[in-house]
């Protein structure tokens, strides 16, 4: 029995889909949805692989970006990482900036292997949290042709330094001192309870670890950021597999991003070239912002005006998919 179609954006029926099934290098067999231009066989193709936001699933945000691109002519695949959607792994609810960087790798080898897909026309693209993950896989492996990246988080940095690195350094301490109880509790129940992955403090100062509590309609006055989100995960594009406004991640999980920063090899990216897209009014516009600076050329840096953060989720008023289709025709 086929399993119900839950892919939340409008589907093209002009472009074919299926599912496929993939390990990582460390045995962890990952679900990906592939996307197939009009007539591949006929031809070896250029390949793009893409994931993300952090916490969402192929049927989401990326699985649009695969059906799009496969519009343009690319072979595409959309995957879940690690621990999450249809993929394996466990603990659930958990992510690693490691393992998640070793799934576009092996994103690329389940493409590349593909008889269609040239080898050598293989891109990737992140959007959000699995940005830095795309940036830093394309850095060591030289598989990936070119990168680019959709309303960049740094995952890393988010979580060990706090929005515009807020952080002061007692407040760092008391992150750490959190979660290093957490494990205490956790191995001791011999369970891993669900928490507050962005992690802020209450007017005592002490951290909030709470896992969140979705509201059923967006509260009055709410932060602008908060109810971007909530219109896109909790309303037009909620999926029963995905982590953000259905569920929470375990609470330890921000250990790895602590211990593991992204971005460091960005340099080594050069000379494949690196496109970071970013909303004029986006909360992380920064976060593009400053890779950008680090990276070296060639590189490029599109701000498209009026738009947020989630609007490069899925408004293709704002998506600037033309310059994103010139970018992978010209160095694919």
């Amino acid at each position: 029995m086929e399993n119900k179609d839950t892919r939340t954006f409008k589907i093209d029926p002009s472009i074919e889909m299926k599912p496929v099934r993939f390990k990582n290098r460390f045995g962890i067999e990952l679900a990906g949805h592939l996307y197939l231009p009009e007539n591949y066989e006929a031809q070896k193709n250029a390949a793009i692989v893409v994931a993300g936001p952090f916490g969402a699933v192929k049927e989401q945000a990326s699985g649009l970006y695969a059906q799009q691109f496969a519009s343009m002519g690319f072979v595409s695949l959309a995957f879940d990482p690690s621990f999450g959607g249809e993929s394996g792994g466990e603990v659930r609810n958990t992510a690693s900036p490691d393992l998640f960087t070793e799934d576009y790798s092996a994103a690329v080898d389940c493409i590349g292997l593909l008889d269609y897909v040239d080898r050598d026309r293989i891109g990737a693209v992140g959007i959000c949290g699995l940005s830095g993950m795309a940036i830093t896989a394309a850095g060591t492996d030289t598989r990936i042709k070119a990168v680019a990246t959709l309303s960049m988080y740094d995952m890393s940095r988010d979580m060990s330094r706090g929005h515009m690195d807020y952080y002061t350094e007692e407040q760092r301490m008391k992150i750490k001192q959190y979660l290093s109880e957490q494990r205490w509790r956790d191995a001791g129940s011999g369970t891993y309870a669900l928490g507050n992955h962005e992690i802020g403090f209450d007017e005592a100062g002490n951290p909030l670890t709470a896992a969140m509590e979705v509201p059923e309609e967006l509260p009055e006055g709410a932060d602008p950021a908060f109810a971007a989100f909530f219109q896109y995960y909790a309303k037009r594009a909620r999926h029963p597999r995905a982590v953000n406004f259905v569920s929470s991640w375990t609470a330890t999980m921000p250990v790895s991003f602590w211990n593991f920063p992204l971005m460091t090899n960005i340099k080594e990216v050069s000379p494949r070239p690196i496109l970071l897209v970013a909303g004029e009014n986006a909360h992380s516009r920064y976060y593009s912002e400053d890779a950008y600076a680090a990276a070296q050329e060639p590189k490029e840096l599109v701000i498209v005006p009026g738009a947020d953060h989630v609007d490069l989720y899925d408004n293709f008023d704002k998506i600037p998919f033309d310059k994103l289709e010139a970018f992978f025709k010209n160095n694919l």
